[in-house]
């Protein structure tokens, strides 16, 4: 597998080749037009030049005269001037020699029908510029006039051009592959630390930090991984602190459960002891049942697997249950369990089992932190359109540091209480199931309120005056 420093040198080396390439192209093809036009065009001026002040005079003679006055009166200097006959076999030039084969260029050919033209390409063994003219006598064409020159000076200026193109483009390219390898180093250098940070981290070494060494992409992904490194070193400790506290839990009903088997086994229990003894397996097996509970609904939540089965209901029906269910236990508690609901109905879609599990935890929580003496008060009203649950109790408050918290799944805070700390983190998604919201306010050893907003589904409710009636629980 190539690496990505070795991707993005070739990316850059192609790339510049590329343009090079173009842009050379273009000025080789620049220069040669403009050297070899430029011959071809003076060479076409001097001929048509010529003939417009001699033509009509070489028209009117024959060709030995012709000849004689073309030797006379066309002066060659760098141009060598040949005389043809009007089937373009050479008659005579400006360097003495006559006859020879015909020639048959295209300056030549077009010479022929009466038209000027120009050839550019190799004859004799040598690069040569030719322009032809016709002689005239009247319509019809009696002869030709070729103007010809040695191109070598001009090969010789366009190959060292292109010589020193092709000597500039490399050095361009050789520089921007050293320029492009640089760039590429300097952003694959980062990457490679961000990539031995997170091998670090996924063999479990979470103390990993990477260095953000700019503020650009590179940087705030360094940043994001430093993030996601402390929040899933939060996690892992929270992970340990749960399986420390479930360990705990699940242990404690079990050696209950084991102590009391034993001690109920033996022969000399007396009726008294067997009655205590299944009392206690009784309620162990009800805390370690309340426990599996919270770990199958928290698996179920996490997985997104968790089926409700809502109807519309009235909000203070499941709300009425569970304060029957529960008023049991003021007497043994000694707190008090005030309802103050809404005289009329509160309805909503929602699964009635679920809302009275959530009613059940949260009242469940009052009456643990809870002092005897003290009360928990559960109030439901109609607010903007939103059926609002309330529980408020007196108890001891959550600490401001651990308040943010508590609603995180295996939270347990500094609290000796048992349970599993997923309690209040199934609450929270419970209602968010029902498109509801939880929110807690406490202050430290005053007491707390849990308040459960979940909309409405008719607008009477929302519209009518919210009068409370309070129930009596008993």
């Amino acid at each position: 597998m190539k690496s990505l420093k070795v991707r993005m040198a070739w990316s850059y080396f192609i790339l510049i080749v590329l343009v090079s390439g173009l842009l050379g192209s273009i000025f080789i093809a620049l220069i040669w037009n403009y050297y070899y036009g430029s011959a071809t065009s003076a060479v076409s001026r001097r001929a048509e030049s010529d003939m417009a002040v001699h033509g009509r005079m070489m028209g009117m003679q024959m060709t030995r005269e012709r000849a004689a006055y073309m030797i006379s009166n066309l002066k060659g200097d760098s141009y060598r001037i040949q005389l043809l006959d009007r089937s373009g076999k050479p008659v005579m030039d400006t360097e003495g020699e006559a006859g020879g084969k015909p020639i048959h260029t295209l300056d030549v050919e077009a010479a022929m029908s009466g038209q000027s033209g120009t050839w550019r390409g190799s004859e004799g063994g040598k690069h040569i510029v030719a322009a032809t003219v016709p002689v005239q006598s009247g319509q019809l064409v009696v002869g030709l006039v070729r103007y010809s020159a040695s191109l070598e000076r001009i090969d010789d200026v366009v190959a060292r051009i292109i010589g020193l193109t092709l000597l500039t483009a490399a050095a361009v390219v050789l520089l921007f592959l050293g320029v492009s390898l640089w760039m590429s180093k300097r952003i694959v250098k980062p990457i490679r630390e961000l990539t031995f940070v997170a091998r670090q981290m996924a063999d479990g070494d979470w103390q990993r930090r990477a260095v953000p060494r700019s503020a650009d992409e590179i940087g705030q992904l360094a940043e994001m991984l430093n993030t996601l490194a402390a929040q899933l070193t939060k996690r892992e400790q929270l992970k340990n602190d749960f399986i420390s506290s479930i360990s705990h839990e699940l242990r404690t009903p079990l050696t209950s459960i084991k102590g009391w088997s034993e001690t109920l086994a033996e022969d000399e229990t007396d009726r008294e002891e067997l009655e205590l003894g299944l009392a206690v397996i009784s309620q162990e097996t009800e805390r370690l049942h309340g426990l599996v509970e919270d770990l199958l609904d928290f698996s179920k939540l996490y997985d997104r697997s968790i089926e409700l089965h809502p109807d519309y209901l009235d909000l203070n029906r499941p709300v009425k249950e569970t304060l029957k269910q529960l008023g049991v236990r003021q007497e043994a508690t000694g707190v008090q369990l005030i309802a103050s609901l809404s005289e009329h109905p509160l309805m909503v879609h929602g699964d009635v089992n679920r809302l009275k599990q959530v009613l059940i935890n949260l009242i469940d929580n009052a009456y643990k932190f809870t002092p005897q003496g003290g009360s928990i008060r559960v109030t439901t009203r109609a607010l903007d359109r939103e059926a609002v649950l309330t529980i408020a109790d007196t108890g001891a408050g959550i600490a401001p540091e651990h308040l943010p918290h508590v609603t995180d799944k295996f939270y347990k805070g500094d609290s000796a209480k048992q349970g599993s700390g997923l309690g209040l983190a199934i609450c929270r998604e419970i209602i968010a199931l029902h498109s509801g919201s939880m929110a807690l306010v406490s202050e430290w050893g005053a007491g707390t309120a849990v308040t459960i907003r979940i909309p409405l589904q008719r607008g009477d409710s929302a519209g009518q005056a919210d009068e409370s009636i309070s129930i009596d629980i008993k």
